[in-house]
């Protein structure tokens, strides 16, 4: 007997027709000869009424008892669920974050989970009951309630699977599975079947939001095998997984992107020691994240250095690096908000040569122009302009035969 756990976000329990749909989805899953626990969010649009209700009363809400207010959404969730089971004559338990000693440590609206004691929702799924948990919860070692921040029901359903030693954990989505690149953009992207940790890691930092990242490093630390399906129709899903050595890896598994990029260069600054912790210092201290960085070194003792952020941090980071720069005598500060990164992603890339080199030679056909490279050992990553992404996207699908009938 298998033990899965599924999770079901907002728009699959988002209304009493669609949580009965799930109900027989369990039903289905447990009749199958499964044992199964399902990790539920609030209802679509529920934790934003919840969090407009509280800003409402105050300002500054206490993150206590925010959280005290968001951990609600869930619960009537697993409520109505169970009851939807046991109206089908499914036995089945609910619990909250805390009742299942989800423990957290203490940073509210963004706790880490630490433990999980599974022993009651094993007797439960011994007992043959439908375990149904509150997403997105815990407690910490006062007993004060906590949320986990964005995408906190996958990480709790991860973890919970973690904690079971779950044969699977199933992350139900408006999407049926992980796709070599964003459909809206190239129609003709494939679904892949299986897809590895790293890879998946890689595409979701760069730009892919199928999934969040925590709940994939979660996952991939205890080799907790992911499958990707969707709410809406039936089929395959996509397996993310540990890489299997027995199986040739395809060059390239997928392309993600971030339109959500700008650009900064401070020309000739001088080239010192600790040049660069200044600069970046500043930026750090501003709490803004850095992602690619280049330096260029010229013959006159200068240098140019050049570095990317998120696009909604690009003023503040701009107004701070033109400050340092007249410290440190640079020349010029240059920005620029309307850029995209591209990246191909892929294990195949350690043991193949020549995929920069494909990658260069089809942008340049298209006459796009790449500003910035980034490199990993499964990742290549380019700059180029805002308006060449969707045919930038396109022309790499084609190169590296990614499409549906290849």
């Amino acid at each position: 007997m298998a033990l899965i756990v599924q999770k079901y976000g907002g728009t699959s329990v988002g209304s009493v027709e669609r949580i009965d749909v799930v109900a027989d989805k369990l039903i289905k899953a447990h009749q199958d000869g499964n044992q199964v626990v399902v990790v539920v969010s609030a209802m679509s649009g529920e934790t934003n009424r919840l969090v407009a209700l509280a800003q409402d009363v105050a300002d500054q809400p206490s993150p206590r008892e925010l959280d005290v207010l968001l951990s609600t959404g869930e619960q009537v969730t697993i409520a109505l669920l169970s009851m939807a089971l046991e109206r089908r004559g499914q036995p089945a338990r609910s619990y909250t974050g805390g009742q299942v000693h989800i423990l957290t440590d203490s940073a509210h609206n963004k706790a880490r989970i630490r433990d999980i004691d599974g022993s009651k929702m094993q007797t439960d799924l011994d007992a043959g009951r439908i375990v149904v948990v509150a997403g997105f919860q815990g407690v910490d070692e006062d007993g004060n309630i906590t949320t986990l921040g964005r995408g906190g029901s996958d990480t709790t359903a991860v973890a919970l699977a973690a904690a079971l030693k779950a044969d699977e954990c199933q992350i139900f989505t408006d999407v049926d599975g992980v796709y070599t690149t964003d459909p809206r953009v190239e129609p003709r992207a494939r679904r892949m079947q299986r897809i590895t940790f790293e890879e998946m890691l890689e595409m979701a930092s760069l730009g892919s939001k199928v999934l969040q990242i925590r709940a994939v490093e979660f996952a991939h630390k205890y080799s907790v095998p992911l499958r990707v399906l969707s709410s809406f129709e039936e089929g395959p899903g996509t397996l993310i997984t540990d890489e299997d050595s027995e199986m040739e890896q395809p060059l390239i598994s997928g392309i993600a992107f971030n339109r959500d990029e700008a650009k900064l260069t401070c020309l000739g600054v001088p080239d010192q020691p600790g040049v660069a912790y200044r600069i970046l210092g500043a930026i750090a201290d501003a709490n803004i994240e850095v992602d690619m960085i280049i330096q260029n070194v010229s013959e006159d003792a200068i240098n140019d250095f050049t570095f990317t952020v998120h696009r909604s941090d690009y003023a503040r980071a701009l107004e701070l690096l033109q400050q340092k720069a007249e410290e440190l005598g640079a020349k010029e500060v240059l920005g620029d908000d309307t850029i995209v990164k591209l990246s191909l992603v892929g294990v195949g890339m350690r043991s193949h040569a020549g995929i920069a080199s494909t990658m260069f030679q089809a942008l340049a056909k298209e006459g796009i122009n790449i500003r910035l490279i980034s490199t990993s050992e499964i990742k290549i990553s380019v700059v180029i302009d805002e308006k060449y992404l969707e045919l930038g996207v396109r022309t790499l699908h084609e190169a590296f035969d990614l499409a549906e009938d290849s």
